[in-house]
C-alpha cells in the first residue's frame, strides 16, 4: 500500500505540471463587480444597508421566483435563522439562552457539507440523517419516511441539494405534507437549477442560497434566506441586526445576530448576477465534457434525474465501478491505497492530479460517519442504519452515502479551465487506470 504516487511513475510519462493551478472552484470576476463595489464607496454606503443590498435581494427573488430575499452574511447564518424560525413556528418562543429546537429531532441530508447541519445543533436540536439515494445523491425519500415510523414526533427537515443537483424534491415534499413536518431546504450548491421547471430555493417553507467564493456566482461570502411571508422577512431583517427595537436608544427584546450581508458583499454579488447563466453553461459544458472523455472508463458521473430537472453543474464529480475500485483505506486524517492494472481509487486519482498542480476533492462525507455525529440516529431505507452488523449472521448493511463516499471524488470543475487543460485531466484520469 502506498500514500503518495511517486513523481516518476512511467505512467504519468510526458505530462507536464500545469504552471497555474487548476482549482476546484474558483471566483470568476467579470469587471462589473469592481463597480458595484466603488458605488457603494462614492456613496459611503460602507455597512449592511445600501442600494446593492437592496438590489440584489430584489433581482434574487424575481430569479428564483420567492416574495422575499433577504441578504446576510453568509449561507450558515441563512440557514441558522431559517432553522431557528421553523423552531419558534413549531413549538414556540423559546427563553433567551434556549435554542428553537432544543430537545427535537430534525431528519437532515447526510452527503452534504456540515455547515446544512451544524446550525440545527445551534439551535439545541437534534440531528437525524437521512441516507442518499443513488439516482441524484440526494436525501432519500424511501428512507425519510421508514425516518417517521421510528420518529413519528419529528416536525422538521433539513434536505440539501447536493453539488447544484436537485433531489427527489417532490416525494420529499410529500412525505413531509403526510406528516405535517416543515422543510428547511438548502440550495446553497443549487442557485439555477430547476425541478419540473421551478427553481431551487422555491421548494422549502424556507430556502437558502449561498454566495461563497466556490459557488455558481459569489460575493467572496454571503447568502440569502428566502421565504414567501413579508412577516417572515421582517423578523429574519430583525434577527441579523441584533433585534434593535423602534426606540430612541438601543433596546432589544429577542436575541439578535450581526448576520446582515454587507453592502460592500452585495456589491460583488451585484455585479455576478448577470452572469449566472453563463457560468452554469460553462458548468455543463465542462460536466458533458467529462463524460464524454471518460465514457470508455469503469466511471459514470453524478447523477441526476434528466427528465424532471436540470442542474447547474457545479460540481462535475465520478464514481468508480465497483469492479474498478483498486484496494483503499482511509483513517481520520490519511489514507491508504495500491495501484493495480485496470483499476484506481478516488485517492490516487486525486494524489494524480495533485502531481500536475490540479485540485480535485473526496466527495462530502456523510455526517453519520463525521465524528463529532456518530452518536446520532442514521437511518436508511431498510431503517435503522446504526448497529446493524452482527457476528454470527451473514448479510450487508445499506449505506448508500458511504459506498458513494468510497468511491466517488469531485473533478477540477473551474470556469476558467480551458477545454485543452481538461483534456490533460482527462489523460491523468486513463493512465491512473493503466
Amino acid at each position: 500500500m502506498t500514500m503518495k504516487l511517486d513523481p516518476h511513475d512511467p505512467r504519468f510519462s510526458g505530462i507536464e505540471p500545469f504552471a497555474s493551478k487548476l482549482w476546484l472552484a474558483s471566483p470568476t470576476m467579470h469587471g462589473d463587480e469592481q463597480r458595484w463595489v466603488q458605488d457603494a464607496f462614492d456613496k459611503n454606503w460602507i455597512t449592511t444597508a445600501g442600494e446593492n443590498i437592496n438590489e440584489v435581494e430584489r433581482q434574487m427573488a424575481e430569479y428564483i421566483g420567492v416574495n422575499y430575499a433577504v441578504g446576510l452574511s453568509c449561507g450558515t447564518a441563512a440557514l441558522h435563522l431559517a432553522i431557528r424560525l421553523a423552531g419558534e413556528k413549531l413549538y414556540g418562543i423559546p427563553k433567551v439562552g434556549h435554542g428553537s429546537m432544543e430537545g427535537k429531532r430534525v431528519f437532515a441530508s447526510d452527503m452534504t457539507f456540515d455547515a446544512t447541519v451544524n446550525p440545527i445543533t445551534y439551535e439545541g436540536g437534534e440531528p437525524v440523517f437521512i441516507d442518499t439515494e443513488a439516482d441524484t445523491w440526494n436525501m432519500d425519500p424511501v428512507a425519510l419516511e421508514k425516518a417517521f415510523e421510528i420518529y413519528p414526533e419529528v416536525k422538521l427537515i433539513v434536505v440539501a441539494h447536493l453539488y447544484g443537483t436537485p433531489g427527489k424534491i417532490d416525494e420529499i415534499k410529500a412525505v413531509a405534507d403526510k406528516h405535517g413536518a416543515l422543510i428547511v431546504e438548502d440550495a446553497a450548491e443549487s442557485l439555477g437549477a430547476t425541478y419540473k421547471g421551478k427553481q431551487t430555493g422555491t421548494f422549502g417553507d424556507y430556502s437558502v442560497i449561498s454566495f461563497n467564493g466556490n459557488k455558481i456566482i459569489t460575493g467572496s461570502s454571503g447568502g440569502m434566506l428566502l421565504c414567501s411571508d413579508k412577516a417572515d422577512a421582517d423578523k429574519i431583517r430583525k434577527w441579523s441586526t441584533q433585534s434593535r427595537e423602534a426606540a430612541p436608544w438601543y433596546q432589544h427584546e429577542e436575541l439578535g445576530y450581526n448576520y446582515r450581508m454587507s453592502n460592500i458583499i452585495a456589491g460583488v454579488v451585484r455585479g455576478q448576477i448577470p452572469y449566472l447563466e453563463g457560468h452554469i453553461a460553462e458548468k455543463k459544458r465542462i460536466y458533458e465534457q467529462y463524460r464524454e472523455g471518460l465514457k470508455d472508463l469503469p466511471v459514470t458521473m453524478n447523477p441526476f434525474d434528466a427528465e424532471n430537472s436540470t442542474p447547474n453543474f457545479w460540481l462535475s464529480c465520478a464514481l468508480i465501478d465497483e469492479s474498478a475500485m483498486a484496494p483503499m483505506v482511509r483513517g481520520e486524517q490519511d489514507y491508504l491505497y495500491r495501484s493495480e492494472t485496470g483499476k484506481s481509487s478516488p485517492q490516487e486519482i486525486l494524489d494524480a492530479l495533485a502531481m500536475f498542480n490540479t485540485e480535485g476533492r473526496p466527495v462530502w462525507k456523510p455526517m453519520h460517519m463525521q465524528p463529532i455525529y456518530r452518536s446520532h440516529a442514521f437511518v436508511t431505507v431498510d431503517g435503522n442504519g446504526r448497529g446493524q452488523s452482527n457476528a454470527y449472521i451473514a448479510g450487508t448493511m445499506t449505506d448508500v452515502g458511504a459506498d458513494i463516499f468510497r468511491r466517488g471524488l469531485c473533478l477540477p470543475s473551474d470556469i476558467t479551465m480551458t477545454e485543452e487543460q481538461q483534456d490533460v485531466i482527462i489523460d491523468i484520469i486513463h493512465r491512473c487506470f493503466k
